[in-house]
């Protein structure tokens, strides 16, 4: 079986690699079938796609609708970096799963709008199928309604004109899109149980995604969230495309 490949971007090692972890997890893949790649810790690697059975893009504190002159230059060069990635993914339409960073990053490059209209903070939210998520083989077994785990500062407020919408919810109308037959984004993170997202909570303290005050609070109302479906999307990414 050829390997899954996973891009990720987060600085932090206790992110990133508990992003890995949960990763591994819910896909059932051992590390030598899903390549890690670091984007923000020095220039992409060259890559030739055929090597790889899918690509998931991992989340991130990057924001795909910041002004240009507010983004690092790590982020400047990663976007410049997945721009001809994304050019060939969309064209040959290869499996791909782009979580939270990746449905801006997705959405922007298929002309949608990403702004700040509909971000949600860090939270548990219910995510709602449309008739289109309710048939789609990446969403088999997840219930019409289910919860998900949430944290993000911009949103694709205008889907896609190429996108089909498979998920939404009250605060942010898209929640999931897929683009041609194999390419798929979520804003709702599906490899985030409640110990990842208090992990994450702790390390992005003070990246303004809540008032570092709050922190224990927070924590305390996510430890009651019951999440147990967004997992199945990736499971059923990797059972269709290994």
């Amino acid at each position: 079986m050829r390997p899954f490949l996973l891009l990720a971007s987060r600085a932090e090692d206790e992110a990133a690699d508990d992003e890995y972890a949960a990763f591994l997890r819910l896909t059932g893949l051992a590390e030598s079938e899903l390549r890690r790649v670091r984007m923000e810790s020095g220039p992409l690697p060259e890559l030739d796609l055929d090597d790889y059975a899918g690509v998931f893009l991992g989340g991130g504190p990057y924001n795909s609708s910041d002004p240009p002159e507010e983004k690092s230059a790590d982020q400047r060069r990663v976007e410049a970096e997945l721009r001809p990635l994304l050019d060939e993914v969309v064209a040959r339409d290869l499996p791909f799963f782009g979580a939270c960073y990746g449905i801006g990053t997705l959405g922007v490059h298929q002309g949608g709008v990403v702004d700040r209209t509909h971000g949600e903070p860090v939270s548990c939210v219910p995510i709602v199928l449309t008739p289109a998520g309710r048939e789609d083989p990446v969403l088999a077994g997840v219930p019409e309604v289910f919860d998900a785990l949430v944290g993000h500062k911009e949103a694709c407020r205008v889907l896609p004109p190429s996108a089909v919408l498979l998920a939404t919810s009250a605060a942010c109308p898209v929640q999931m899109f897929r683009i041609g037959r194999n390419v798929y984004a979520t804003q709702f993170h599906p490899e985030l149980d409640v110990a990842g997202v208090v992990t994450r909570a702790r390390v992005y303290q003070h990246a303004g995604y809540f008032p570092p005050a709050e922190l224990e609070e927070l924590i305390a109302r996510l430890s009651t969230a019951v999440v147990s479906e967004p997992g199945r999307t990736l499971a059923n990414f990797v059972a269709r495309y290994a």
